[in-house]
C-alpha cells in the first residue's frame, strides 16, 4: 500500500517555517513555536498537522494581523516556477494558508495581497473560500481582475478556489443555487494559454456537473461551437463523468450521440481467479456491424464486489475513441491491478466487466477476487 501523504510531511515542516520567519523576524519564538507545533503531531493526518501547525503560528507572530502578515509574507520564498514536478516541497506553505484563512478574515484587503503571494508559491485554494463566503461581491471582482494576472499560479486559483466539489475542502455554497456569476470568469479562463488553468477550469465544470448536468450540457454545447483543439479538450475533460454515466446528452456534445452499430466478441479475462494484490488481464474486441464509418467511443466499465454483498462499486476506465470502419476492429487490451490503494480498497468477490461503446454497455465477463 501506497505511503500516506502524512508520512512525507513530518516534524521538518514547522522547523523549516521557524526558520523561513526567524531570518526575517530575529525575535522570533523559534525554540518555543516548534515545541508547541511539533506536540502531538505525529499522531495527526496531513490537514490537522497544517492547522496544528497554523494555530501556533498565530501564538507566536504578533498580536496584530497586518503586522503578523508583513513578517509572513517577508519570509516566504521565491514564486514557483514550474506548475507540476514540485512533489511535496510547496506543501510547506499549507500552514500559512490557513493561517491567513483564520486570522485574516476580518482584514479583507490585506488578506488578498496575502492570497495573491501565497498561492504563486502553494495554492491558495483552500483558504479562499471563507473570503468568498462572507465577501462574494468584493471576492467576484478580485477574482475577475485575477483572470488577466500574469501570474498562471493565480489565474488558477480564480477556478480552483471557486470549484463547487474542492477535495479536501467543504463545499462552497454561496454560488450553489445560482452559478452563472462564476460562470462569467470560467468563460474568461476557457482559452487561456497555460493547460494548468485550462484543467482547472474542466475539473471545475465536472464538478457543475454533478449537480446540474443540464447546465454543464447546455455550457458545453455552446464553448463547443467553433472551439479550438485546447478547447476541445478541455470540453471532453468537463464532461467525463457524464459520459462515463452514459448520458446521451453529453455523449452528443461529443460526437458520439449515436448509438453505435457494433458487437463486442473474443472476450477474455485472466486468470478466471486472482488474489487481492494481484492483477487480471482483459481483452476484447469491437467489430462494427455497419456498412459506413462510425464514430465511436470505447470505454471499460469494472463493477468492483464491495465489503457487504450489496455494496457493488464501479469504476469506468478511459480506452479509446476515433472511427471505425465499414466491417473494422477494435482491438482492447486492459491489465487491470488489484494492488490495494489508498483511493480504492478491493475486497473479495465476484467483479463484473463490461465495454461502453458510445455509453451503450456489453458484456464482457467477470472474475473472481480472493483472498
Amino acid at each position: 500500500m501506497a505511503e500516506p501523504l502524512k508520512a512525507q510531511y513530518g516534524p521538518e515542516v514547522p522547523r523549516s517555517i521557524a526558520a523561513m520567519i526567524e531570518r526575517v523576524h530575529p525575535t522570533f519564538a523559534t525554540r518555543a513555536f516548534v515545541a508547541q507545533a511539533l506536540a502531538g503531531y505525529g499522531e495527526l493526518e496531513l490537514l490537522p498537522r497544517a492547522r496544528h501547525v497554523a494555530r501556533a503560528m498565530a501564538d507566536h507572530l504578533p498580536r496584530e494581523y497586518p503586522v503578523a502578515l508583513d513578517v509572513v509574507l517577508r519570509s516566504l520564498g521565491p514564486p514557483a516556477e514550474r506548475t507540476t514536478g514540485n512533489g511535496m516541497a510547496p506543501f510547506v506553505y499549507l500552514p500559512h494558508v490557513y493561517w491567513v484563512a483564520d486570522r485574516g478574515l476580518e482584514h479583507l484587503d490585506d488578506s488578498v495581497r496575502a492570497m495573491h503571494a501565497i498561492t504563486q508559491r502553494f495554492t491558495f485554494e483552500f483558504g479562499i473560500r471563507p473570503f468568498v463566503e462572507r465577501y462574494p461581491r468584493e471576492m467576484l471582482a478580485v477574482l475577475g481582475r485575477w483572470c488577466d494576472d500574469p501570474s498562471v499560479h493565480v489565474r488558477r486559483l480564480v477556478s480552483e478556489g471557486l470549484r463547487p466539489r474542492l477535495p479536501w475542502a467543504p463545499r462552497l455554497k454561496v454560488f450553489a443555487r445560482d452559478p452563472r456569476p462564476v460562470i462569467a470568469l470560467l468563460e474568461r479562463l476557457r482559452d487561456d494559454p497555460d493547460e494548468y488553468v485550462r484543467r482547472s477550469v474542466a475539473n471545475h465544470l465536472n464538478d457543475l456537473g454533478r449537480d446540474d448536468p443540464a447546465r454543464l450540457v447546455e455550457l458545453c454545447t455552446r464553448w463547443a461551437e467553433d472551439a479550438p483543439p485546447a478547447r476541445r479538450k478541455l470540453i471532453r475533460h468537463a464532461l467525463r463523468t457524464l459520459v462515463k454515466r452514459g448520458d446521451p446528452h453529453a455523449l452528443t456534445v461529443l460526437g458520439y450521440g449515436e448509438r453505435a452499430r457494433v458487437e463486442v466478441r473474443g472476450a477474455s479475462i485472466v486468470p478466471a481467479r486472482a488474489p487481492i494484490g494481484g492483477a487480471v488481464e482483459i481483452a476484447f474486441e469491437v467489430a462494427s456491424t455497419s456498412r459506413r464509418v462510425q464514430r465511436v467511443l470505447v470505454d471499460l466499465r469494472v463493477a468492483y464486489a464491495g465489503a457487504r454483498a450489496d455494496a457493488d462499486r464501479t469504476k469506468v476506465f478511459k480506452l479509446d475513441a476515433g472511427e471505425l470502419g465499414a466491417g473494422e476492429v477494435m482491438t482492447f487490451r486492459k491489465r487491470l491491478s488489484l494492488r490495494q490503494m489508498t483511493t480504492r480498497t478491493h475486497h473479495p468477490g465476484t467483479h463484473r466487466v463490461e465495454a461502453l461503446v458510445n455509453g451503450a454497455a456489453f458484456e464482457v465477463g467477470t472474475f473472481e477476487v480472493t483472498r
